[in-house]
């Protein structure tokens, strides 16, 4: 009698599709079990921690992700008004002006990652396991995220190179022309802001501002001129990432600042509205949680929970004239990693 249960229990067995048990975070739904006010909490948990990654994004136009409006989003840029030289004729009303909006088409991509974490590891981990897990992951997306950002606006071609330093007026033409000696100075920073103002570039706070690696805030953080933010007359105006000022420009540090795989730096130089991004808090980012049971049998011993992220996102050069590229290099050349 035992041999044929154990006979009819390895036939059951075989017909199941073992293939629910391969991959547990596919074709599973939700779960009452996670209420919503749980829900939100480990929704703003992810975005809190996803908040202070996002450098780039700080600064850029946003738009709103559409709902049912397809994958592609529109940004808008205005073109400046001409001047008004011709005098006006006494009780004659002028033609009216016509606004230029050119419009800015850009394709959103999902991205997003997950975590499956096992019973055992909840049941025997001191930490909450959830929270800690969701606070890895939002640090995760956010600078995942900031690198979509920071890769398309660094894809602008005005480029302006640091000179040497034993050359500080000779100006170079290309990256070729560059060594480690071709640190950044106050010299190449304004000769670059002098551009955004020959542009008409508007500022932000009345300022411009720059996005920076560390390696290179060393060069120009030992600037004589140079205004530290723990001096600034109001440093609770300041924002993420902000490390201090020279020649009217803000610096925002971070090592997420694009490297290159020779070593070279780039410091973003930009004004307001220069280019724009989709916004994340209105619901681009999404915190998603599979409590334990909640894949039925594809976790019939219910073994396995995950905690996962996913954002629609992308990101577009509005006014090119208003960004500069300040390529520069030093001692940290050698040894720094590209990202």
């Amino acid at each position: 009698m035992e041999k044929v249960l154990s006979l009819s229990m390895f036939q059951l067995f075989a017909e199941m599709n073992l293939q629910l048990f391969a991959e547990p975070n596919t074709n599973t739904t939700g779960s009452a079990e996670l209420s919503a006010e749980n829900k939100t909490y480990y929704d703003m948990t992810l975005i809190d921690s996803a908040g202070p990654e996002l450098i780039h994004d700080q600064f850029a136009q946003k738009r709103d992700i559409p709902k049912n409006g397809g994958k592609t989003i529109e940004f808008r840029k205005f073109s400046a008004l001409p001047k008004a030289t011709q005098p006006l004729v006494e009780g004659v009303t002028p033609e009216g002006l016509s606004l230029n909006v050119t419009a800015i088409t850009s394709e959103v991509s999902q991205f997003g990652r997950y975590i499956v974490t096992s019973d055992v590891l909840e049941l025997t981990s001191i930490d909450n396991m959830i929270v800690e897990t969701t606070k890895l992951l939002g640090r995760q997306a956010g600078l995942t995220l900031d690198t979509i950002t920071r890769n398309a606006i660094i894809a602008v071609r005005n480029d302006h190179y640091a000179s040497k330093i034993a050359e500080p007026n000779i100006i170079l033409k290309s990256e070729s022309e560059m060594d480690d000696t071709c640190h950044l100075t106050v010299h190449t920073v304004k000769r670059a802001v002098a551009t955004l103002k020959n542009n008409n570039t508007p500022k932000i706070d009345g300022s411009y501002i720059a996005i920076i690696h560390p390696y290179a805030a060393y060069d120009i953080m030992n600037d004589p001129e140079w205004i530290d933010v723990s001096k600034y007359a109001k440093p609770e105006n300041i924002f993420e990432g902000e490390i201090g000022k020279i020649a009217g420009v803000r610096f925002i540090e971070t090592s997420e600042a694009k490297i290159t795989s020779d070593g070279t730096f780039y410091t973003m130089l930009f004004g307001a509205n220069a280019y724009a991004t989709t916004e994340i808090t209105g619901g681009g980012l999404e915190t998603i949680i599979k409590p334990k049971g909640s894949a039925g049998t594809a976790d019939p011993l219910n073994q396995r929970s995950s905690i996962g992220w996913k954002a629609i996102k992308t990101a577009e050069i509005l006014v090119p004239e208003y960004m500069i590229k300040i390529l520069s290099r030093n001692e940290f050349s050698s040894s720094a990693k590209e990202n």
